[in-house]
This record gives C-alpha cells, structure tokens and sequence, in this order.
C-alpha cells in the first residue's frame, strides 16, 4: 500500500497549494485539513485537477483545539493504521502574524495567539500524529511506483520564517511572530532529535522559510518586498516540496528557505 500524506491546514494560502501539488505529483493518498467547510475545501482542491478523488479526505482540525487533532489523528488511525500505511509526507503550516513594530504595540492576547497558533499548533500536531512515522527498525521500502513525488525519507516539515532566525535579525519589530518562528524552530530541531533515536534514517524534521508568498498573511507587506521576491503560492509549494526532497538526512533539524539555502539559527 502507498504512503500517505499530511497537509495541515489546507484550506487556503500555501497549505491550499501543497495539497494540491502533492495530488498531482504522486500516487499518495492526501489527507487535508480545515477548520470549518469541509466539502467545500476539498470541492476546491480537486477542482481542475484529473486525480482519483478518492485519493483526498478532508478533516476538520483546529490547532487551537486539541481535541480535533486528537480526532484527526484518531480518525487516520482508522484509515491507514499506524504502521501498515506509514505517513511519509507531512506539512504542518498554521499562520497568524501581528506585525509590532515597536514594544508598546505588544498585546498579551494577540502574542498568545500567535504562539498557540504558530507554534504550539504545530507541537500539538507533532503529539498526536507521531505515532504515523515509521520506526527505526522498520524495513521501509524506497523503491517502486507507490513513491513517486515522495521524499525517500518520511518527512515532517513545518512552516517556519526567516525572521526567526536569531541570528539574523537586524531589524527587530514583530515580537510576538519573531519569537514564535523561533519557538518553531527549537521545536523542529527537539522533534528530529526524537526521530534520530525512534526512527533512525527512517524519518526526519525540518522548518521551511517560504519566502513573501501572495497569501492574507502577507498581504499588507507586498507593497514593502521587490516583486522579484514576492511569490505565488503555487511556485511556492512546487519548490518547498523540492526541497523537502533534496535535503536529505544531512538537513534534517535544520532550517531551509524555498532555494534551499539553510537559514540559519
């Protein structure tokens, strides 16, 4: 049986063009995720595309509520077991962004929901969904048709940015995203450090920069970013899962923008 793959949420943004671009490219079933429109959400990621419709499940999962994780979790179990049918791909990219630009404009419920989002979403995501990738002393077949599109390597990627790179931040503003890109960060590198010992060469953890990309999140900012620099969000998940591909075991734990350049800590 083929592997599967996780894109959460999906319903919009890049998430919506990842989902996409993995029905397209490979022969693994997909499961997506959103909040609320579940048949409307997965009307819209099949439309225009000439893929076996069987192939997608959309789920309802907020990750501010874990009890949906756990839900979609359960509900993956039910499908494809634990083990039989190993989760190989797996894109974690909730996002929410309030731009301070200086420390007064600081809210405290504003910060805690741009860390419950961007970063405790995805740790909570990583809880409940663990359990699909392969173990180390799995004999994980990397051959044949059932992997075509997929990473060698079971992969969990989740959305990161370049400002939360410590050390390059010469502009400061944007607290509360900042530091919670950062929080990804140390997260992702805590998670592969996990793999190494529960799966071995078997599965990985990496974060992804993808760059400005034209989405609501970004919107007020285009005006600010050289159109060379600004992205579509297709271009934007055809060269994310590229790079999810191309970095190998030696990436993993590490930061990697959309040209797979390694963005440092």
């Amino acid at each position: 049986m083929p592997p599967w793959s996780l894109i959460s949420p999906a319903s919009r943004g890049i998430g919506f063009a990842l989902a996409r671009r993995v029905l397209q490219t490979t022969n693994a079933p997909v499961v997506a995720t959103a909040r609320k429109d579940l048949d409307k959400t997965k009307q819209d990621l099949l439309e225009g595309l000439e893929v076996d419709e069987t192939r997608l499940k959309v789920l309802k999962l907020d990750v501010l509520d874990e009890a949906t994780i756990a839900e979609a979790a359960a509900s993956c179990k039910m499908q494809f077991g634990n083990e039989a049918r190993q989760l190989q791909l797996a894109f974690l990219v909730p996002g929410l962004l309030f731009p301070e630009k200086s420390p007064t404009q600081i809210n405290a419920d504003d910060a805690l929901l741009t860390f419950r989002t961007n970063t405790l979403g995805p740790m909570l995501m990583l809880k409940h969904f663990s359990s699909f990738l392969p173990k180390k002393s799995a004999s994980v077949d990397k051959r044949g048709e059932e992997m075509r599109g997929l990473p060698s390597v079971s992969v969990t990627a989740v959305m990161s940015a370049r400002v939360g790179s410590i050390s390059d931040n010469r502009l400061g503003g944007w607290y509360s995203y900042r530091a919670s890109k950062a929080g990804v960060n140390q997260v992702v590198k805590t998670f592969d450090n996990h793999l190494r010992t529960a799966s071995g060469d078997n599965a990985m953890a990496v974060a992804l920069h993808p760059g400005t990309v034209k989405t609501n999140l970004s919107k007020d900012f285009w005006g600010n970013v050289k159109q060379e620099k600004l992205f579509e969000r297709d271009w934007v998940a055809e060269r994310l899962i590229d790079v999810v591909k191309e970095v190998g075991l030696e990436g993993r734990g590490k930061c990697w923008d959309w040209d797979g350049k390694e963005v440092p800590p």
